[in-house]
């Protein structure tokens, strides 16, 4: 070991790395949609292993946002809190599902050995692309995904976190 080295738990920044605290706002943003998705549904689970299963599952992903809403006071940008519409919750739902995606065709294409697949996956990625980009646009122009500020996209992360908190199911 190096005279110099710092171990990784000795490392305590004042501040996040902007590219981590982008990867955090995607995954407070990603698990936040699905705590709201799951509390809404399941009031209409019977089956009640499988409705054991939802509230476990909502018990996690809260555990989650928790933790990681813990790291946002050390992003570069954060104060106070801002509210959110529930369009942009539809939105941002719309455009979690488009970038998904984007990614599972990326993958599907690194896996396919037929060509005629891997040309369909291809054109359908273009079309999933531009897909994406529909709906990055629309919440763009309408303020619902101010990707260009990075505080007003933490502050949203933590107020949708914060209701989705509070919703009863």
């Amino acid at each position: 070991m190096y005279e110099n080295e710092i171990h990784e738990e000795e490392r305590q920044p004042e501040t996040l790395a902007w590219h981590e605290t982008l990867e955090l706002h995607e995954l407070v943003a990603f698990q936040t949609n699905g705590i709201f998705k799951l509390k809404k549904s399941v009031c209409h689970i019977t089956d009640p292993q499988l409705k054991e299963l939802y509230i476990y599952s909502i018990g996690a992903l809260e555990k989650n946002v928790r933790e990681l809403l813990q790291f946002f006071p050390k992003a570069p940008v954060f104060q106070g809190q801002q509210m959110r519409e529930d369009n942009a919750f539809y939105a941002g739902d719309l455009l979690g599902l488009a970038k998904t995606s984007v990614r599972n065709y990326a993958i599907a294409i690194t896996e396919t050995a037929t060509p005629q697949v891997r040309t369909v996956l291809t054109n359908q990625i273009h079309g999933a692309i531009a897909w994406h980009a529909q709906v990055y646009n629309f919440m763009y122009k309408r303020g619902l995904y101010p990707s260009y500020n990075l505080q007003k996209l933490l502050l949203n992360d933590y107020k949708n976190a914060q209701e989705v908190f509070n919703m009863r199911y």
